[in-house]
């Protein structure tokens, strides 16, 4: 805890896995996890073409993946093609304009070997800020459409009968998720973020008895993984995207057998 990058990449894990957490439950419950992987292709492309043109990745990165979730919303909703067929659509678009930027770059550089398979032990002082304030606005609108996501993923035709908006709180979760997807790039790379927004939330689910108790548990499990396998990553020198995944992975396995036991 004396050395700086430690400090920063617990801070800004922290702020990102609670994202993942509580965004990854609606997202599961709506069978939409897929979604967060399309999104991750798509923001490989943006960093790629970021990186092509020498930006800042995460400026170009979030405009991107917003523009891809809004017309992923709109192909389901108005080309009559189901989610995974339109998640599948965006998500080949994004890794394909991404490897050919990255083959006219001289092929994949450091850089972007970087956001493929996460490094958070790198992460710089401007991307904890950025990493922090969005995770806040995020959380911010999320408190503030709790119920109506939560009725919309229960029930979204007794949603719109009550009134409630529901292709506005699509479009919010959509919005949200790609956010995150985007900031988690960082924590766990392009090629592992459906998992920290699926294992949390699925973990939750095998022993929580009420939705408020499945976003604490998958809470805690989302930032319990970042931590335990970020330490676990500079104790073993082992690479700490991948290894944040495998405690996802444990405490998955733990919920499991809890659940086995208690049944």
């Amino acid at each position: 805890m004396h050395y700086a990058f430690i400090q920063k990449a617990y801070l800004a894990g922290s702020f990102v896995a609670i994202l993942c957490a509580m965004l990854g439950l609606f997202l599961v419950l709506r069978k939409l996890s897929l979604i967060g992987d399309g999104l991750s292709h798509v923001s490989f492309g943006a960093v790629a073409l970021s990186l092509f043109f020498g930006l800042y990745p995460f400026w170009a990165a979030i405009p991107v993946v917003l523009v891809a979730s809004f017309f992923i919303l709109k192909l389901t909703q108005k080309a009559r093609i189901y989610g995974d067929a339109a998640i599948g659509i965006v998500s080949s678009l994004g890794i394909a304009g991404g490897v050919i930027l990255a083959s006219l770059s001289r092929g994949f550089n450091v850089d972007l070997f970087s956001y493929l398979f996460g490094n958070i032990l790198a992460i710089s002082t401007q991307e904890v800020y950025l990493s922090i304030g969005l995770s806040l606005v995020v959380f911010v609108c999320v408190m503030l459409f709790y119920n109506d996501l939560f009725s919309v993923t229960f029930d979204e035709e007794y949603a719109r009968i009550t009134g409630i908006k529901a292709e506005r709180i699509n479009l919010v979760l959509v919005l949200l998720t790609a956010i995150t997807v985007v900031l988690a790039t960082k924590v766990v790379g392009i090629m592992l973020v459906s998992a920290l927004l699926i294992l949390p939330a699925a973990t939750s689910l095998q022993i929580a008895r009420g939705f408020r108790g499945a976003m604490l548990i998958s809470t805690i499990s989302a930032v319990s993984s970042v931590l335990v396998g970020t330490t676990t990553s500079v104790l073993l020198n082992l690479p700490a995207g991948a290894t944040i995944v495998m405690c996802g992975l444990l405490f998955f396995a733990i919920a499991l057998t809890v659940r086995y036991l208690r049944r």
